[in-house]
């Protein structure tokens, strides 16, 4: 797909500029999100179950959840636009490939992969510019491959954005979400609604879709 490269370039820079602070703030994360861990865990068994393609992270930060979908038996890598991001996915955990990249325009052949992990990494795109992503994630998952999407809901309100920590981000009500995923090529499986935690301050939407 053709991307417009401002808003990638800014959400490089940004991520680029605390990628230390935020890969330790974010190392541990699963550990204290049991029902996060579920959902992840219950979307690597059903790639498992499937066959053995592999999968990736698109949008994969400092690695932690590509390594922790290659702790579950997955055959797993990651790409995102950081290259200090990058750094640090390949400095903690050296036996897994980590490659520079937009996941809209992904180095992957069509229905090369059983699943694709997209865990908060569609929050900075601008929502006129968000279906062609899902576009190329069918793109690239076998018929019957999963998508696991991560974002922040918008509890009732239309689109919204918002002062994330790092750069401009978008809250999303899971329905018009899931609308969207649907029109490029995908059934819905499931959904989950999670309230904030103590230390957070919005909903947390997932939505499990299988490619058609």
């Amino acid at each position: 797909m053709a991307e417009s490269s401002s808003y990638l370039t800014a959400t490089a820079d940004a991520y680029d500029a605390v990628a230390d602070l935020y890969a330790d703030l974010t190392r541990d994360s699963l550990d204290s999100l049991p029902l996060d861990r579920a959902l992840i865990d219950a979307f690597a068994e059903l790639v498992r179950t499937a066959g053995p393609r592999p999968v990736v992270e698109a949008g994969c930060g400092p690695g932690y959840l590509t390594a922790h979908l290659r702790d579950l038996g997955l055959d797993a890598s990651g790409v995102d636009l950081s290259p200090a991001l990058l750094a640090i996915a390949r400095r903690d955990y050296p036996g897994l490939r980590f490659e520079l990249g937009s996941m809209g325009d992904l180095k992957v052949a069509d229905g090369e992969l059983g699943g694709l992990l997209s865990w908060y990494s569609t929050i900075h795109i601008p929502p006129p510019e968000l279906p062609p992503y899902f576009a190329e994630f069918r793109r690239v998952l076998a018929p019957g491959g999963l998508l696991l999407l991560g974002f922040f809901e918008s509890e009732g309100d239309p689109v919204v954005e918002f002062d994330h920590k790092v750069t401009p981000a978008y809250r999303w009500p899971i329905d018009e979400l899931a609308g969207l995923v649907r029109k490029e090529g995908f059934e819905e499986v499931g959904r989950m609604l999670r309230a904030p935690t103590e230390n957070e301050r919005f909903y947390h939407g997932r939505l499990l879709m299988r490619a058609s």
